[in-house]
Formats: structure tokens, sequence, C-alpha cells
């Protein structure tokens, strides 16, 4: 196929470019179509036109039950693609949120640990300052898909960790929270003041996570394989694991629910670096007083914890 000119690339219409990205996510184009609200003749006609534009095979299309798969030019195209679908959807939410003023709602994103320890007295606090402005969280285990939303506009901010992957994101540093060796209150490790040796803890039957490969990833090369013999997000799950003695954790501490008696938690010192917790916002978009003020509100209610 010949690529066309840059006049005939004007051809190209939003549609085309949600098609394309729903397809490729869904490896279907009848999956695609139902999720659009079209047909699957009209999805293919989309794509059909949108080849027709860029001058290149997007899809190969192998028939039958086997899923669609994107060409090496559909991959490419896709990146483009996704980064102005999210502009445009961070302009509706621009415009909703100027059009609200200090009224409506603040979408903001979270992981379990904030959601337990930071968020209760800091959406107090805001509420009581902006009592015309609703609160509405969502709650993900892997903070890069909050940051994925935030960039399209569906969330105003999100809590994450540093580092954070390449996008139009800002952010403001809240804490450092330190990992500590999570055990059960029974167990002789229990009698120490501080975590044992890496090569010790690499010994241990440990307990790890799901979404993240830290701080496995920060261990590796420095002590020997680590002994993981069961993998959760469930923070409720892992520390009960914990107590039954079924295993050993490292953990942040702001995870671990220091209330329960059934676990101790063990200081690293200075030998796992702390996870660093941030708030982020989309660079380019419209930051509401109501959103600043949360900001703010966070970065206080930090300091004052740490």
């Amino acid at each position: 196929m010949l690529i066309m000119s840059a006049n005939e690339w004007l051809g190209i219409e939003l549609r085309h470019l949600a098609a394309l990205e729903a397809v490729v996510r869904t490896r279907s184009f009848g999956a695609a179509a139902r999720e659009l609200g079209y047909t699957q003749s009209a999805v293919s006609q989309q794509i059909a036109q949108l080849e027709r534009v860029v001058g290149q095979r997007l899809f190969d299309r192998p028939g039958g039950p086997r899923r669609v798969e994107p060409t090496e030019a559909g991959l490419l195209l896709l990146g483009h693609a996704d980064a102005i679908v999210a502009r445009l959807d961070a302009a509706r939410a621009d415009m909703a949120a100027l059009a609200e003023g200090a009224a409506g709602t603040l979408r903001v994103g979270v992981f379990q640990s904030v959601g337990a320890n930071l968020l209760p007295a800091l959406v107090r606090r805001f509420r009581a300052q902006w009592p015309l402005v609703g609160v509405r969280v969502r709650e993900e285990s892997d903070s890069n898909e909050l940051l994925r939303l935030v960039e399209h506009g569906e969330l105003d901010l999100a809590f994450a960790e540093l580092p954070l992957p390449g996008g139009p994101l800002e952010w403001t540093e809240l804490l450092h929270d330190p990992y500590v060796l999570l055990v059960s209150a029974r167990s002789e490790l229990a009698a120490r003041d501080s975590a044992p040796s890496l090569r010790e803890v690499a010994k241990l039957p440990l307990l790890g996570r799901r979404s993240t490969d830290e701080p496995e990833r920060h261990l590796a090369g420095r002590v020997p394989n680590l002994n993981v013999v069961f993998r959760t997000d469930d923070n409720g799950t892992l520390q009960a694991l914990v107590a039954e003695g079924l295993g050993v954790a490292i953990e942040p501490l702001l995870v671990v629910d220091q209330k329960d008696r059934a676990v101790k938690a063990l200081p690293f010192g200075t030998r796992i670096p702390p996870r660093t917790i941030v708030l982020a916002w989309h660079r380019d978009r419209y930051r509401s007083p109501a959103a600043q003020a949360f900001v703010e509100l966070a970065r206080e209610l930090a300091a004052n914890d740490s």
C-alpha cells in the first residue's frame, strides 16, 4: 500500500482511531464493535478507511475463531492514536471541571495502603473546606493503571510511587515509606529489634505481590534466589498469612496494620531504599482550585505524619 499525502491524512477521524484502539485491545472486530456500540461491519469499514489513508495494513485477519493481531504498522499508529484520544479525553474533562467551578466532583485514584491510611483524614479535611465538591475514589492495585486514567482525563489526581512512567504527568512528593520485614508475633524472629541480614531473609518462605516486583527487583543480584511461596495483592490476606506463620513478607510500613498484635514489623533501615509516594496529575490539563487544595492538604497531612 502507498502512504498517502499529508492532506489526505486529514481525513482520519477520531472514530477511526477509537476503532483501532478497541480492535487492538480486544483482538476482535466483533468485541470492539460491541464495546463501541457499532456493528461489526461498521468497525471493519472504519479500519479499512484508516488503512487506505495511512497506506499500510494495520491488522492480520486470520479468519475463523483465531484472534486478530495488529501488524507492526498497527502498533506504531496505536501509539499516536492513544496520545490523541487521551488529549481529547483530557480536554473534555477540562471543560467539565471549568464549568463546575467550586462544585462538582474530584476524581482521585488510590492503592490499598494509601486508601486505608492517608485517604480518610485527607477526605474529611477536604470536605470541610470544599463542601460542594464531591470526592469519587477509584482503587487499583497497579498505580500505573491509575496514571493511565489520569492521562485520559478519567481521574483528576492519583497517588503513585516513583519512578513514574513516561507521559504528561507532574507530581508532588508526599512521603518516604520504609520497608519492613513482617513476621508472625509467635516466631523466633519476633524477638529481634530489626530484620535479619538479606541473605538470611532469602532462606525464609516469602509472601510476595502479584502486581509489583518491588522489593524483589532491588534484591536481585544482592541475595540468592528468594523463596516466594505465595503471591497476593490483598493486604489483609497477606498479613493474615504472616500472622499464621505461613511465611514472612517484605512490605512498606504503610501497608502494615500496626494495630494487629499477631504480627511484628522489623525495620530494614537503609538496606532497602524506601518507596516514595507522590500525588500526580496531568501536566497539560486544567487543575481546578479544588484539585490544587486537595494536593496541598495531602502534603500537609503527609508532613505531619512523617
